[in-house]
């Protein structure tokens, strides 16, 4: 009982009904909330009481989502052959770093004693000579009397590993590019819309960026091996984002992801879908994304905020349209965000320790920095405009008013 007081005061201070144990019990909607609804019409729709409710519909769909759905099953398994979008480039450049970066270990003995239940720790007397202040010895932070400023996101003892393990595991972890030629009942117009909802909720929510990125790299590799019906595509996005919430210190509760689809599925539909989505992914849900190779850029070299923003706008962009961008490794986009983002602002591009770290020439990712260009090009244009909203706001020093280059003029 207890535990349902504090669970209904933590949701009447965060302004929302306390959720339900079923669908039944499920309390009435909050009236500005995030909702996709059912995928039918490829416009954005809004009513009195609901913000950013999005349908999409196929031009040549004239039957119902519940029609199709019962003429053929809603997932579908279909067998590919590998593709070739990897490129043996990309692997020698991973497989270089992994030389570069790999020492010789010393072999590990195991002691059994390990095993067994540990006694405890004996005290220990110390010499009255010995120094026993609090203060590590290991503590570099303070090197003659000034205080040295840490970021422990810099990790440098590990960065070059840390980045080596990343373009290996991006290899294995990434969707196959032209998934969707393959789909017979949803379209890349579709996707968009999807990943433009997800941006909304992630935005309502207050969610980690990195739980975006995330969860779009689920639906593409859950899409990469299963057909899906449009009905069913919003269900899959909802089971994505609350598999991605792990990012979060305080994610949603499941209820959530119910209300925030309009109460088009339910609970168990949602908790079923999760369970599907981690099948197909094989529970491989630590994948690198393009979030975390652009964090280790900036990292390693010193860029403005407003830099730094724009290569964020820039990098989310690439999540909208699938065609262009998901024929190139997250590292890649990553490094094209940040070509694109230091030429629009200070007129650089790709400085020689970026090439050092990454294995990337300017020359190899020219064709992804076209390719990103476009897309910021055409930004204004699109239909969808969640992310351009999001990068409006005074937090991201409304880099998304910044016009892109007619031209490109690397060097």
């Amino acid at each position: 009982a207890d535990f349902h007081n504090q669970e209904n005061m933590l949701s009447r201070l965060r302004g929302k009904a306390a959720p339900a144990e079923d669908q039944e019990n499920i309390p009435p909607k909050p009236a500005n909330r995030t909702v996709l609804g059912a995928l039918q019409n490829n416009q954005r729709t809004k009513t009195n009481n609901q913000r950013g409710i999005k349908q999409c519909k196929n031009e040549d769909f004239s039957k119902s989502c519940f029609e199709r759905s019962s003429k053929q099953p809603a997932f579908q398994v279909h067998v590919d052959e590998p593709d070739g979008t990897c490129t043996k480039k990309s692997l020698a450049a991973a497989e270089t770093l992994k030389a570069k970066s790999v020492a010789e270990d010393s072999p590990l003995v195991i002691n059994n004693a390990v095993a067994q239940l540990r006694q405890p720790l004996a005290t220990i007397d110390f010499p009255a000579a010995m120094d026993v202040s609090l203060l590590s010895p290991m503590d570099m932070s303070v090197i003659e009397g000034e205080e040295k400023t840490v970021n422990a996101n810099e990790v440098p003892e590990y960065a070059a590993e840390i980045h080596t393990y990343l373009r290996e595991m991006e290899v294995k972890t990434r969707p196959k590019a032209g998934y969707m030629k393959k789909q017979p009942d949803i379209t890349n117009s579709m996707r968009s819309i999807l990943v433009d909802w997800l941006v909304e909720v992630g935005e309502e929510y207050k969610l980690q960026n990195e739980t975006l990125y995330l969860a779009v790299n689920y639906i593409d590799r859950f899409l990469s091996s299963m057909s899906v019906l449009r009905g069913k595509l919003q269900l899959v996005g909802t089971a994505a984002m609350l598999l991605a919430k792990f990012e979060e210190i305080y994610p949603p509760e499941v209820a959530e992801f119910v209300y925030i689809t309009d109460d088009t599925y339910t609970r168990k539909q949602v908790l079923r879908m999760e369970h599907l989505v981690l099948k197909v992914l094989s529970f491989d849900l630590a994948a690198p994304t393009i979030n975390q190779f652009l964090t280790q850029y900036i990292l390693n070299q010193s860029v403005s905020k407003q830099v730094e923003s724009l290569a964020m706008y820039l990098s989310e962009l690439s999540l909208i349209d699938s065609e262009p961008c998901l024929k190139y490794l997250p590292s890649q986009t990553a490094a094209a965000a940040y070509i694109l983002a230091n030429h629009t602002v200070t007129g650089g591009s790709w400085p020689k320790s970026l090439t050092d770290m990454s294995g990337y020439s300017l020359e190899d990712l020219m064709p992804c920095v076209e390719d990103l260009h476009k897309i910021y090009l055409n930004a204004p244009q699109h239909a969808q405009q969640s992310i351009r909203e999001k990068y409006k706001t005074q937090r991201y020093h409304e880099v998304s008013l910044v016009d892109a280059p007619a031209k490109l003029l690397l060097k």
